[in-house]
Formats: structure tokens, sequence, C-alpha cells
């Protein structure tokens, strides 16, 4: 009899359980009635709940959970590299080729990463721990991941969901930073989309090209960007069409939905509910705003010195959230003109954005380490 009342003992010397039961019923909820990520967020609630059960054996040593984590995030970032290779096959480079001065946007986008670094050291976190923090700005869960392990932040866990939960969060926090950094007039803004042919041996190159680059500016980048690369390599040579297709829809959703369940391992209630992740969330999307505003902005200042006008719009699509941030993009354009369709133009921020996140991320390791 004492054996079947021992959980519930537990319980009440630990109630911050209940307290992630509640969490994790509301990614559930969000998932499912919202639809707002749910290969990522259910699978998240419901780890959330798995490891705050008492006694559970899935977060002890051997145990499911503990073991997925283990091999698959904390040893080798398997996870969130690999899951890098089926984005970089759901990327289409043709819009940010066409038009290169896109590749800007991507990269003033990430200006809340080194806001929030200065802000978080500011207000007393290590500058690792600070630096892992920013990096939930690029709203980009496999850098942050990445980051965080990197620079071995003992605030991994809260960082990691933060930064998966914001990237589900794009389509409720952008349009209303977006708006409030827009005129009307601006919203409106058309733009014509040259939809020429980008040759073959051009997308075969990119790439190769962005790779070395990157290899030689941030080295430490490259575990991302060289996976994000491969990807994309295989979706443009042409040859591998069905490895391309099962890597942008089987291989995708399985990483998707074991890295949103292993995550849950860094949500035991002991470790996550403190004070300190509620100011790692306060801090995230301190960054990710700041990210959207230095977009938005960026397309503003291009514009006093072009002749054809930048949506600024566009500029909040090059945060990394690919292809949320582009949808966002499209559906608030539609929304002040219905004719007035940005999609492609948004989508060219957008992959820009995803390569600059890798980049930065691998500039910052370099530099705090």
């Amino acid at each position: 009899m004492d054996y079947l009342l021992e959980g519930f003992k537990a319980i009440g010397d630990n109630p911050k359980m209940l307290a992630m039961w509640v969490i994790g019923g509301l990614l559930i909820y969000l998932a499912i009635k919202k639809d707002m990520e749910p290969a990522l967020l259910l699978p998240m609630g419901f780890g959330a709940i798995l490891v705050n059960l008492p006694l559970s054996p899935v977060i002890q040593e051997g145990g499911i959970i503990h073991s997925l984590f283990k091999v698959g995030i904390s040893a080798s970032e398997a996870m969130p590299l690999l899951l890098f290779i089926g984005i970089g096959c759901m990327i289409d480079f043709g819009p940010l080729l066409t038009n290169p001065k896109l590749f800007i946007l991507g990269g003033a986008a990430q200006l809340g990463i080194f806001v929030t670094i200065l802000l978080a050291v500011m207000i007393g976190f290590p500058l690792t721990d600070a630096a892992s923090i920013g990096i939930i700005g690029a709203a980009d869960g496999p850098t942050a991941i990445h980051v965080a392990i990197e620079l071995a932040s003992k605030y991994i866990g809260p960082i990691m969901v933060v930064a998966y939960s914001y990237m589900a969060l794009v389509p409720i926090v952008q349009p209303a930073v977006m708006k409030l950094c827009t005129t009307k007039k601006e919203r409106r803004i058309k733009m014509k989309y040259s939809a020429k042919q980008v040759p073959q041996l051009m997308r075969i190159m990119f790439p190769i090209i962005v790779t070395i680059i990157s290899g030689i500016i941030a080295p430490e980048s490259l575990s991302l960007v060289g996976m994000l690369m491969f990807g994309n390599l295989l979706r443009e040579c042409g040859v591998l069409k069905s490895l391309s297709e099962t890597a942008q829809t089987t291989f995708s959703n399985i990483i998707t939905l074991l890295l949103g369940i292993t995550i849950a391992f860094q949500m035991q209630a002991e470790a996550f509910i403190t004070v300190e992740t509620l100011i790692i969330m306060g801090l995230g999307l301190f960054a990710f705003v700041f990210d959207t505003i230095g977009g938005v902005m960026c397309a503003k200042i291009l514009n006093l010195f072009s002749k054809e006008k930048i949506n600024p719009l566009i500029g909040a699509a090059g945060i990394s959230a690919f292809p949320m941030a582009a949808r966002v993009v499209e559906k608030v354009g539609i929304k002040e003109d219905p004719s007035n369709h940005l999609l492609m133009h948004a989508v060219g921020a957008n992959v820009s954005g995803q390569i600059a996140s890798a980049i930065v991320g691998g500039l910052i390791i370099g530099l705090v380490l």
C-alpha cells in the first residue's frame, strides 16, 4: 500500500511538478487547438508531463528520455544538426539569388542577438550564458542548442525550450512589432518579383561557396552551415530527388518529433521553474522583438538610397524561423492590400536569415570561447 502512495507523497513534496503538468498541457493545447507547430509543441508538452511524473524511470540513467538526450543532444548535437539537413532540402535560394540585396536584411535581423547579450551581461549573467541567451533572438532552435552546448551554459534547458517556443509564436508576436515599426503607406509598398530562372550551376555552386566562406570566417559555424548547405545541395543537384523529398518530409518529421520529446528532459520542475527561467523568457522575447525591428529598420534605411523601394515588412522575415516568418509577412501584406503579394521577397530574406543566424552563432562561439 505504501508503494502505491509513494507517487502521491512525491508530488506533495514537490508541487512544482503540478505546475509543469499545466505547462505541458498548455503546449499540447496550443499544438492541437491553435495548430501552432504541432510537430514540435505536442511532443514537448507531452514530454514535460512525462519527465515530471514522480519516480519516472525515463529520466534516470539508461531511461529512454535520458538516453535520447545524452546521445542525440548533449554528447553530439546529432538531432538539431540532422534537422538542418532537412531544412536545407526545403530551402529554395532562388528568390535570394535573384535579389542579393536581401542578404543585407538577413544580417540586420540579427541585431537583437547582440543587444540582448549586452543586456544579459548587465543584468549579471556570465558572458557564456548571456551569449547563449542572446541567440534565442534568431528564432532558430538548432542554433540555440548548438551555441548553448558549445558554451557549456548552465541554462541549456530553459534556452532550448524558450527558443523553440518563440519559433512557434512567430505568427503572434511579429505582426504587432511590424505594425509598430511601419506606417500604413510603407506596408502597402508593392514590389515586383522577377521570376527569372536561376541557372542550375549557380544553384549547385551556392551551397558549396557559402560553406567555404563560412568555414574561413567562422569555423565554429560549420556544423550548422555545413549540414544546411549539404541538405540544399541534395535538393539542387538534380540526381537525388527521392532522398531530397524524404529529407524534407519523413526524415525531418521524425527528427522533429524526437527532438521535441527529448528537449523535455531539461523541463524537470526543480531545474526549470526558477527565477532565472523567467528572466531568460523575457530576454528571449526582447531578442526576438529586436531582431524583427532590426530587419524592418534596415529595409527602411535602404529605401533612403534606393529607387526601387523595399516593403519594410520584408525585413521582418530576416529572422531564421523558416518558412513561418515569410508566411507572416505575406499575411500582413495582404491584409493591408489584397493585391500585394510579398511572399517570394520574404522567402529571400528568410533564407538569408537562416544562413546569417548560423554564421552569427559560430562567430559568437569563436569570440566567447
